[in-house]
């Protein structure tokens, strides 16, 4: 069952099926299924479909069943809605996640939510795609601790599995179709139509003076340098000095790419739908939205590494009132987003 929850007013709308318009083609279609095209909310843009995973109906419930299927672990305990959890904005209320056996993880889970815009995957970009991605959790040791080639062959000996990949993709499971599909379910879960959409569409009354005055502040206060619209970030990577302590910067995209310049430096997360998202900041550190807002204001914490850019928001010497004005603002991107409830699994 697919639901949509309109955050900021509590509104079930049953109309909408998460956004998306179902086409029936004319003519026969250079693919199995039925294609499907996303109608994003207000506010987004189109939504990029790679040329080689296009998106049909049968595909994407594939990938939903996939994405709640605890059997892609190694001990049958966890799924990517285990970390990801739809009531909660598709991110988890923990400060870093806990993978098979209770291991702690050493980052926060960020949302699946609009991760369809993003042009790097996790936290230090070192995936390029959402087909990517989808494989990292599964072969990771403390995360589901499995291997995406031996969940395959689990999948494959399952009948009803069996033939939906082959229904979609025309052969068994692997490592490809599996991906696949786990991500073009994840590119229909967007958030939009928040209240600020719908004032800069021209509803004067959908948002509050004091967030208007936000919206301005966030601009003039260089927030908006990463944090940029519609989907209010660059996809860049930044030391913001988050998590660094007496001094040591924590390896961020270094492990990644081995430069010591990008030692602590970590992908701009998104905006929208903070109000669903708790905790905030790569580590989880920052309880509210307000509290993350204030740590950016004070442009971070000093480190041999820290962007210029966080010296120059920390130069501005933002008040008080300032912060809860860019707070208000920030809550008001708050709109809708999908709910998926668990499917029938086989």
């Amino acid at each position: 069952m697919i639901r949509r929850k309109n955050v900021e007013f509590g509104l079930l709308l049953g109309v909408i099926v998460f956004g998306l318009t179902i086409s029936l083609p004319l003519t026969a279609a250079p693919q199995s299924g039925t294609p499907m095209t996303i109608e994003p909310p207000l506010g987004l843009p189109p939504v990029p479909i790679p040329d080689d995973n296009p998106m049909t109906v049968e595909k994407v419930e594939l990938g939903k069943m996939l994405y709640f299927d605890k059997r892609l672990s190694k001990d049958k305990t966890l799924s990517c809605a285990t970390c990801h959890i739809p009531e909660h904005g598709y991110a988890e209320p923990r400060e870093t996640s806990l993978g098979i056996k209770s291991q702690l993880g050493p980052i926060n889970a960020p949302p699946v939510i609009n991760s369809a815009y993003a042009t790097s995957m996790f936290w230090d970009g070192r995936m390029k795609t959402l087909e990517q991605q989808a494989a990292g959790p599964v072969d990771n040791p403390i995360e589901m601790g499995h291997d995406i080639e031996e969940v395959a062959k689990e999948i494959n000996a399952i009948p009803e599995y069996q033939k939906r990949f082959e229904d979609v993709f025309g052969q068994p499971a692997d490592k490809d179709t599996i991906t696949k599909a786990i991500a073009a379910f994840e590119r229909t879960l967007l958030a939009g139509n928040s209240p600020f959409d719908r004032y800069q569409n021209g509803d004067e009354n959908a948002i509050s003076a004091e967030a208007k005055e936000g919206w301005q502040l966030f601009q003039q206060k260089l927030c908006a340098t990463c944090h940029q619209p519609p989907v209010f970030s660059n996809w860049g990577f930044y030391n913001a000095g988050v998590e660094v302590v007496d001094g040591k910067i924590p390896d961020g995209r270094f492990i990644f790419t081995k430069s010591p310049t990008d030692k602590g430096s970590y992908r701009v997360p998104h905006l929208r739908n903070l109000k669903n998202t708790s905790p905030y900041l790569h580590d989880g550190s920052a309880k509210t939205i307000e509290e993350a807002v204030r740590f950016m204001a004070k442009g971070g914490i000093d480190n041999a590494n820290l962007n210029p850019l966080f010296r120059a928001i920390k130069a501005q010497k933002i008040t008080d009132d300032q912060i809860k004005k860019i707070t208000a603002f920030l809550e008001s991107l708050t709109g809708e987003y999908p709910i998926i409830e668990e499917p029938k699994l086989p």
